[in-house]
């Protein structure tokens, strides 16, 4: 019958015009795994691991808003060292002490003076922090914050108590410091790496008790997906890493997972060697919320031109980064702006290395609202913050009234 075409039969060819958009598909899925797979390569996985733990069960209920941080918050401390023993000296004989006039006091010679007690040594900062232009500073940072810039109002110290207050000593006027709530950090993504790449990311801090996780998964579309995944104990000196975890997914690949243990005096890397552990060491994943830990309890380091070093385990080694504060910035977001201090690693990263720049935001309790991970100058991942971070229920007796 004219005007009707008959059904094409199961075995018979398609049109020919048909084909080059297969073949684009194909090219486009091949590129996006070839991309895929050139991210893993610059991740920092390897060996064997285990599989991440199961996240802390918490109910994130809340929104959390800008508000100016407190003036400083007093960190735990350990109790100063005790003071050597003074040998006491043996009582003089009475026959001794009876030619002594009874109407004049006692002088002592300078062999009978007792020494005097030396000074207890001033405590030094943990070794995860050499603050204060750190000696390997070859000249002074850039000048410190003006008084009306963006984030020094929140910075300010507090102003001076009226003459006819009595002194009190920082200690207590400082506010104490307690570990803020669970908190999820949701970021958009963006970067380069053989061609733009988009995806989201997400940080999520959960504490249990004396326990935390510090979680950190990205995504890059259906592609990719990566978590890292770090365990361990709050401690008066910060985190204390116990376990750091980590799994990559690429499609139509296995998983790839690595592991770090950390012990009381060694660290067991992913592919199975010891090395001696550090006081202070972080994870990659630890780092950033021991980062916001040491600038709320000392905010005066967050200033432009002061610096931080960190024992950080960055592709299978442990070595001391220096952080420097290069600069303060207003950084715009979906939801506002919000004043910024800039970090930035004084090495670049080197081969398969990451190195991350990072911006604190005071007014966010000194969360990262930034982080921006490079490989070398071509190849870089950007995660700008996308809605406030979201918390859990404040106890009741922090709660606003």
């Amino acid at each position: 019958m004219a005007g009707l075409r008959t059904p094409a039969r199961s075995g018979q060819r398609r049109p020919a015009a048909t084909w080059p958009v297969l073949a684009l598909a194909a090219v486009v899925l091949a590129a996006h795994l070839l991309l895929a797979d050139g991210l893993v390569q610059l991740s920092l996985a390897g060996g064997r691991g285990d599989k991440a733990p199961a996240a802390i069960e918490v109910a994130l209920v809340r929104e959390l808003q800008a508000a100016a941080p407190p003036p400083r918050l007093q960190a735990p401390t350990p109790p100063p060292a005790r003071l050597p023993a003074v040998a006491a000296r043996p009582a003089r004989p009475a026959s001794q002490a009876a030619e002594q006039p009874a109407e004049q006091p006692a002088t002592a010679t300078h062999d009978d003076a007792v020494p005097a007690a030396a000074d207890p040594p001033a405590q030094s900062a943990p070794d995860n922090v050499l603050a204060r232009h750190d000696a390997e500073t070859p000249e002074a940072g850039p000048a410190p914050p003006t008084a009306d810039s963006p984030a020094s109002a929140a910075l300010a110290d507090p102003p001076p108590a009226p003459a006819s207050a009595p002194a009190t000593s920082s200690a207590s006027t400082a506010q104490a410091f307690d570990w803020p709530p669970s908190t999820r950090m949701n970021y958009r993504l963006t970067g380069h790496y053989r061609g733009p790449v988009n995806g989201t990311a997400q940080v999520e801090w959960l504490r249990e008790g004396s326990r935390y996780q510090v979680r950190m998964h990205t995504a890059i579309g259906p592609v990719l997906s990566r978590q890292i995944v770090s365990e361990g104990e709050l401690t008066d000196t910060g985190l204390q890493p116990r376990r750091f975890d980590g799994e990559q997914k690429v499609l139509f690949s296995a998983a790839r997972r690595w592991s770090l243990r950390f012990g009381a005096e060694r660290i067991t890397l992913a592919d199975g060697r010891e090395i001696d552990k550090q006081p202070g060491a972080q994870d990659e994943a630890s780092q950033f919320v021991q980062l916001s830990w040491l600038f709320t309890t000392q905010p005066e380091l967050l200033r432009v031109g002061q610096s931080v070093v960190l024992p950080l385990i960055v592709s299978r080694s442990l070595d001391r980064w220096t952080y420097d504060v290069v600069d303060e910035e207003v950084l715009v977001f979906p939801f506002g702006s919000l004043p910024a201090f800039h970090l930035k690693p004084r090495r670049a990263a080197q081969g398969n290395d990451l190195a991350a720049e990072i911006w604190f935001a005071p007014s966010l309790q000194y969360l990262p609202v930034r982080i921006l991970i490079r490989q070398g100058e071509q190849h870089w991942v950007d995660l700008m913050l996308e809605r406030p971070p979201l918390q859990a229920a404040l106890p009741a007796a922090l709660a606003p009234r």
